[in-house]
């Protein structure tokens, strides 16, 4: 199972689930045939990886198959917390430490090879990355624009933790996203920013693309001030070093001479 992206993301997305869902359900969420689906399911079944329940018929019809991710508990509550204490007293570095960290798991994993050259494929790339950890994410479009995507994390394996050490389990899965991104292309082309419990369940990761916002830069850039359409004014002339002339009093002559000594 290790080797199959497919199945390793239909595993996440049942771990990070209410309750059990079937494959037609499964193949709307990963866009996958429904067929396709089925197999890789039969396939995590055989591997106890899944387990199989009975559901009421939607309508007529024969009863549907739902699908669970077997549970496994494991420890990774209480190791998060060994490491969380490992990594000091202040937070500032306790930040900065977990997002190296997060970054060094993101250098170890498979980061798939859909490269990012919108933001749609940054979208894509982090959906895809968290629904495979458990973080069963959902695009939130009432809050994107043309430069910024937004992805509600509406559940976190570590979500008790991240109360109390949210710096640490956040700025882990802030470097993770990052490294993930910056492998498939994104590098000094998407920033990637997360607000943690912005409700008492729910996160935010927000992906801005770069690309589009560094091109409006160079863009009004390259316009001289005062030189845009329709402007009749010359371009403005920074001041000398940025001293400011003396004023002459009268019309005194001597504060003239001197003033144009100092000048």
């Amino acid at each position: 199972m290790s080797d199959s992206w497919p199945r390793r993301r239909l595993l996440a997305i049942l771990r990070g689930a209410s309750e059990p869902l079937d494959a037609q359900e499964l193949a709307r969420i990963t866009g996958q045939h429904v067929t396709t689906v089925r197999f890789h399911l039969d396939v995590l079944t055989k591997e106890s990886l899944v387990r199989q329940f009975q559901q009421p018929p939607r309508g007529r019809g024969r009863p549907r198959i739902g699908y669970s991710a077997v549970q496994r508990s494991v420890g990774y509550q209480e190791l998060a917390q060994v490491l969380a204490d490992q990594l000091g007293p202040d937070p500032r570095r306790r930040s900065e430490a977990a997002v190296a960290a997060g970054r060094a798991w993101g250098a170890k994993l498979d980061a798939g090879d859909h490269a990012v050259e919108s933001l749609e494929d940054a979208r894509e790339v982090t959906m895809t990355l968290l629904s495979e950890l458990g973080f069963a994410p959902e695009r939130d479009t009432a809050a994107e624009d043309s430069g910024q995507a937004v992805i509600r994390m509406t559940a976190c394996p570590l979500r008790e933790l991240a109360r109390t050490h949210s710096e640490v389990v956040c700025g882990v899965h802030l470097g993770l996203i990052r490294e993930v991104l910056d492998r498939n292309g994104a590098r000094g082309e998407v920033n990637v920013r997360l607000q943690p419990f912005v409700e008492p369940e729910l996160c935010v990761t927000r992906l801005e693309y770069l690309a589009r916002r560094n091109q409006e830069t160079r863009e009004a850039a390259s316009v001289p001030i005062g030189a845009e359409t329709g402007s009749a004014e010359a371009p403005l002339t920074p001041p000398l070093l940025g001293r400011v002339a003396p004023q002459l009093r009268n019309g005194d002559p001597n504060v003239a001479k001197q003033s144009a000594q100092q000048w």
